[in-house]
């Protein structure tokens, strides 16, 4: 029940605060991941769509809860002849009747009602996770596009002035044309590189905005974060445990098996005769008088059998989708586990190996170039290696989050320090 209320008022909270959201979007202030995910769940359509769902689900409890009307019923017969005709007096009958549920029908529809609502909070949960996954890995991968156009803007400067330069020996004497037109060429590639990394930023914060429920992209849409090396302090067997716990997919599970059961019950219930009691009074002429009636239906040859057989073996199928869900769930966290150890091993032998020796490689050829101790094709291949290892520790970077946050969606935990 509590986590039932606490489902409600989150989505209570994301109809109230959707237009304050709308309000609170920063157009030039660079936006926080934190400020990203309350907006994504306060506006994403998607969500917005299942929250709906799970108020249209809970009036299915209204729905069971009510208890069977009563019936009444008005007749007249001779009512144009006169009252004083002995031979055909005027008569009139009132009659109430009501069914009587037995066998706690009643009970056992509002379990299911409770059991069904219950299945669509999970879902909606299940479906906030799903967002929660997808804006990280959209806001990171962004923060990569951001950290490839530093990467392309860098190179592109460096090698402007390496263009410059050798205008200056060309018009010195110290090189030829054709050696300056070479070295004129490959700035192409880096033009090329920069425009690219300019498209995929945009591309990527397009991406996070419709992520977030914005109609439009807004082009100052700027984001804030850095992709620096972090590890994380959960143990393996801790985050199955949690997962075990939180994950709203599982527990989604474990609720269409009390759903299933109660089910069983219902159908047991159907098979009770249900009398119907009723009461009347008859006016015949100018005499009165009083009955009652009671219905009961024999059960001889439909006593309930197909619904209860049919009940009992979707009772053993949840129960079966229950224990393929918990594995699920192991199968998935020990992959996302596995996946991270791989990402932080590469992003490690990255960030404490090759940047660094990148960096002194480039250095020194282009020191060695502007004093005519290196040749042109050694001094590209340096920029091309300094490039690329920036590029691959940047992608092993951005591998690491992205394994961190589906480590989170697997164990339904944030694990991100």
């Amino acid at each position: 029940m509590k986590s039932g209320l606490s489902t409600l008022w989150s989505i209570m909270a994301s109809l109230v605060l959707w237009p304050l959201a709308a309000a609170q979007v920063p157009a030039s202030s660079p936006m926080t991941l934190q400020q990203v995910l309350d907006i994504a769940k306060a506006r994403n359509p998607l969500l917005l769509s299942a929250a709906r769902h799970v108020d249209a689900t809970r009036s299915s409890e209204v729905t069971a809860g009510l208890r069977v009307n009563p019936t009444f019923t008005v007749s007249g017969a001779d009512v144009s002849l006169p009252a004083n005709n002995p031979s055909s007096p005027y008569s009139y009958v009132g009659n109430v009747s009501r069914l009587f549920e037995r066998g706690q029908k009643r009970r056992w529809r509002l379990d299911i009602a409770r059991s069904t609502i219950g299945v669509a909070e999970s879902q909606y949960n299940d479906q906030q996770r799903l967002t929660v996954l997808q804006v990280k890995n959209a806001f990171t991968n962004m923060l990569a596009a951001k950290g490839a156009l530093d990467i392309a803007h860098e190179n592109l400067e460096s090698y402007h002035k390496t263009v410059e330069l050798s205008r200056a020996r060309l018009d010195a004497g110290d090189i030829s044309k054709t050696d300056f037109e070479r070295i004129d060429l490959q700035l192409a590639e880096f033009e090329s590189d920069f425009d690219t990394a300019q498209l995929n930023l945009t591309q990527a914060g397009d991406a996070l905005q419709l992520l977030m429920g914005l109609e439009r992209p807004d082009p100052d849409f700027h984001i804030a974060g850095e992709l620096d090396r972090r590890g994380i302090v959960s143990t393996l067997d801790t985050l199955e445990q949690q997962a075990l716990t939180h994950r709203p997919d599982y527990l989604a599970a474990e609720q269409s098996v009390n759903l299933a059961n109660a089910n069983v019950k219902l159908a047991d219930a159907g098979a009770t005769a249900d009398p119907t009691l009723g009461a009347e009074f008859e006016r015949v002429g100018v005499y009165n008088s009083a009955g009652f009636q009671i219905s009961i239906p024999l059960r001889v040859f439909d006593r309930n059998q197909g619904e209860k057989q049919r009940t009992r073996y979707e009772a053993q199928s949840f129960r079966m989708a229950e224990t393929a869900a918990r594995n699920q769930v192991i199968s998935d966290v020990e992959q996302a586990w596995a996946a991270y150890e791989s990402a932080r091993r590469v992003a490690e032998r990255y960030n404490s190996h090759y940047l660094a020796e990148s960096e002194r490689v480039r250095s020194n050829l282009e020191f060695s170039y502007r004093h005519g101790a290196a040749t042109l094709l050694d001094y590209l291949d340096g920029l091309r290696d300094y490039r690329q290892i920036h590029l691959d520790a940047l992608a092993a970077n951005l591998q690491v989050w992205l394994s961190i946050h589906q480590l989170s969606y697997a164990a339904a935990t944030e694990v991100a320090p």
